[in-house]
């Protein structure tokens, strides 16, 4: 029995009676504002209730750490989430589920695909892909975005189906990473629908006819279910298809678990899609935010280019061997991943499974908990001047480095048993590609018709729960005619590396159509 001293909550602003705080959430990046409300309050734990539920924000890395990676085996689960699973695909998605053996099992599944000592296999075709960028750079670089988001769709999609994706116009690309940022807005808190039905669950009992708020929802729309599986199973029925050559892709690995689980259609198209949503929107927004700082911090790059240049030279790229030669380069890696990180608010919210009490207050069971990795990241404790981007934070021996909770250094990923299952392939990519492009190039504001900088906004991004910055124009240029050349010679290797993942599904998103119901 908790007593009536201790059982008291964090504080926040009062809620008022049915509708709580929800008319104080701002329509835009409400982690500002939970960010906001903590320094408000002088606490770290902030209470805001939408409807009659309420959140628990967390804004401090300490806090964070003590909650969610200390107490894990409390922390663990998810609270009902109304949007984004019951009017989704509900316990069938790891992201989802509640914490169980169901779970545990989605989460052993996913680590044959994407687990720390599985994607070192996947360097081979990660590291070609990523020399591919560079090599598109050479002859489109306004395109860049588009280079990103094909080379991380690429990497997950020989991961989970054994084929490359080759061009950047390649519909699956477009297709999927609309679907995964419209799932990421379903995440972010919000006065006005669909989010008003975490505030108010009744409203989604509603049939569909009388409720256009729900339109494009979950079961109303479930195209995606149905894409994903059959994607899978295209790639399963392909014997040659292999994300190295002694391991088999991860839908083959899917349906030769799947009569021993008893898994459904709709756990395997989840788990086949979540490599998707894990890697393709996530790793090019990364790589997004990664040439935004170059440009609106040039004075980080020479070191960079001091420490490559004598590392590797210009008749090479960097490698995964060079890691531990380029600390400079590691640092900017850290940095880019704490000074915009993508899942801002920290993925999906945790749940405890019972009620608990950290410091005096009252947390209960199945409390909706919520990672604030905006306010984290940006805490002047930690990391002095937060949005500058700042490489002496993460220099070894700097007397910039502060004391952090993380050996890591930041919280990008998430926390306990929830982390992201796809943070080593993540972290891996995201060095070896952001090496060679710093090797391989200036990066440099844009120029108007009177050939004046055109400077850039380091706080214009979008509003989902995966935030990259909204679209910016930039110079991008070979630091050399023998890195060109390089760069050149690599790509054009790297592309006959990857030729067996070649292929094209039959299937598109848009047009995909079945009559079975998942």
């Amino acid at each position: 029995m908790i007593s009536i001293l201790t059982s008291i909550q964090p504080p926040g602003p009062f809620p008022l009676p049915l509708i709580g705080n929800t008319h104080l959430l701002p329509s835009n990046k409400p982690w500002i504002y939970f960010e906001h409300l903590s320094e408000e309050y002088g606490s770290p734990l902030i209470t805001f209730w939408t409807g009659r539920r309420p959140t628990i924000w967390l804004n401090d890395a300490w806090t964070a750490h003590e909650i969610l990676d200390k107490r894990a085996a409390i922390y663990s689960s998810r609270p009902r989430m109304v949007v984004f699973a019951e009017l989704g695909a509900g316990q069938s998605n790891m992201v989802n589920m509640y914490y169980g053996d169901r779970w545990r099992l989605h989460r052993k599944l996913t680590h044959i695909g994407v687990g720390l000592q599985q994607v070192r296999k996947y360097r081979g075709f990660q590291n070609d892909e990523s020399k591919v960028i560079a090599r598109d750079l050479l002859s489109t670089p306004k395109d860049y975005v588009k280079h990103f988001e094909r080379y991380a769709t690429s990497v997950v999609s020989i991961i989970g189906f054994g084929r490359r994706v080759a061009r950047s116009d390649d519909p699956i690309i477009t297709e999927v990473i609309a679907v995964m940022q419209r799932a990421a807005e379903l995440n972010v808190p919000g006065k006005e629908f669909p989010m008003l039905m975490e505030s108010f669950p009744w409203l989604a009992k509603f049939p569909n006819a009388i409720a256009p708020y729900k339109k494009g929802l979950g079961r109303s729309d479930g195209r995606g279910r149905p894409f994903f599986y059959a994607l899978a199973q295209e790639a399963a029925d392909n014997p040659t298809a292999k994300s190295t050559p002694d391991t088999e892709c991860y839908a083959t690995t899917l349906f030769t678990h799947a009569p021993k689980h008893n898994l459904s259609k709709l756990e395997i198209s989840s788990l086949a899609g979540n490599l998707f949503g894990a890697g393709s929107d996530t790793s090019s927004s990364t790589l997004v935010t990664f040439v935004l700082a170059c440009v609106a911090f040039p004075e980080t790059l020479p070191p960079a280019w001091e420490e490559l240049d004598r590392v590797v030279g210009p008749h090479r790229s960097p490698d995964f061997e060079d890691e531990r030669d380029l600390p400079y380069v590691k640092a900017f890696v850290k940095e880019v991943l704490r000074w915009r990180s993508v899942a801002v608010i920290g993925g999906q919210p945790h749940a405890p499974v019972k009620d608990d009490i950290y410091k005096g207050y009252h947390i209960p069971a199945h409390t909706w908990i919520q990672g604030n990795i905006w306010a984290i990241h940006h805490h002047s404790r930690e990391f002095p001047e937060p949005d500058r981007f700042k490489l002496s934070r993460f220099l070894p021996d700097s007397p910039d480095a502060r004391p952090f909770p993380s050996e890591k250094g930041y919280m990008t990923f998430g926390w306990g048993r929830r982390v992201c299952s796809g943070q080593g392939l993540a972290e891996q990519g995201t060095f070896i590609t952001i090496a060679r492009l710093l090797w391989g190039f200036r990066f440099e504001k844009a120029l108007d018709e009177k050939g004046q900088e055109v400077q850039v906004d380091i706080f214009d991004y979008t509003n989902g729960l995966n935030m990259r910055p909204s679209p910016f124009e930039c110079r991008i240029t070979p630091r050399s005619e023998e890195i060109k050349n390089s760069i050149e010679r690599e790509g054009k290797q790297a592309l006959s590396d990857l030729e067996r993942y070649e292929g094209e599904t039959k299937y598109r998103m848009s047009t995909f159509y079945t009559e079975e119901k998942f």
